[in-house]
């Protein structure tokens, strides 16, 4: 299945700035991110940032990059712009591999690509795994969601879907965290760029929300292999160095 990862990368961040450029055992997260995605399928891997520090490290370890405005609400508007200027066909099919996931396992971006390309109802893939933990559940931060039969997504939420009533202490959780990895049409990135925000999407604050309401089919899957949590602050920049130093110890 042909597809290109495109890389959202922003220098500014408020937990963490100039978070893709933070060195991770000597190598920039962005660069291991980048790295990560060649290692899978893709025909190309772009990087799209609008910061000049950025292109320039990226050019440096031989990305290809493509500059964008720095005034966009969300990375799926970026995406947009890319796919524009690079003059993608709508039935171009692009994977969204976040900026801040320097442990991406290639193989789950093989898998988001190809369950979109083998369900041509949907206009959108991602990715999901179970909950274990209540305290995740629970967690506003973590995206739950919950899928209908047929595997497409029925809704993402910040609440602890789906809600059991009547708990028992031993009760298996039987829920779903969202993995933050998309593979999308191009038309429907295009489609995405004229609908205002949805109602519900600006309750949740999750822009996945917008297509569900606009009836677009979002395919979900459980995930191939684990997908270590992202790198938001210093803690976890921290956390991943400490677990690619005990990878480097065992082997």
């Amino acid at each position: 299945m042909s597809f290109v990862v495109i890389i959202p990368a922003r220098y500014e961040s408020s937990r963490l700035p100039g978070k893709p450029l933070k060195l991770i055992a000597g190598t920039s997260m962005i660069q291991r991110v980048w790295q990560q995605a060649c290692k899978s399928d893709a025909s190309r891997v772009i990087i799209a940032t609008d910061d000049a520090r950025i292109e320039a490290a990226a050019s440096g370890f031989g990305a290809e990059v493509c500059i964008t405005r720095s005034n966009h609400e969300s990375g799926t508007n970026r995406l947009q712009e890319v796919v524009t200027k690079l003059r993608f066909s709508d039935d171009q099919l692009v994977v969204n591999v976040q900026g801040d996931e320097p442990l991406i396992p290639p193989e789950v971006i093989n898998q988001v690509a190809d369950n979109l390309g083998l369900n041509p109802v949907a206009g959108v893939a991602t990715l999901c795994e179970p909950i274990f933990e209540k305290s995740v559940l629970h967690n506003p931060n973590v995206v739950k969601v919950i899928s209908r039969a047929d595997g497409m997504a029925n809704y993402f939420s910040r609440a602890p879907i789906p809600f059991r009533r009547d708990e028992l202490p031993d009760s298996p959780i039987e829920a779903y965290r969202h993995i933050g990895i998309y593979a999308y049409r191009v038309s429907e990135l295009n489609s995405f760029m004229t609908w205002p925000p949805a109602p519900v999407e600006r309750i949740e604050s999750l822009e996945q929300l917008r297509f569900l309401y606009n009836q677009v089919s979002i395919h979900v899957d459980n995930a191939v292999a684990r997908v270590p949590a992202g790198v938001d602050t210093l803690e976890d920049l921290l956390a991943v160095e400490k677990l690619l130093d005990d990878q480097a110890k065992n082997k």
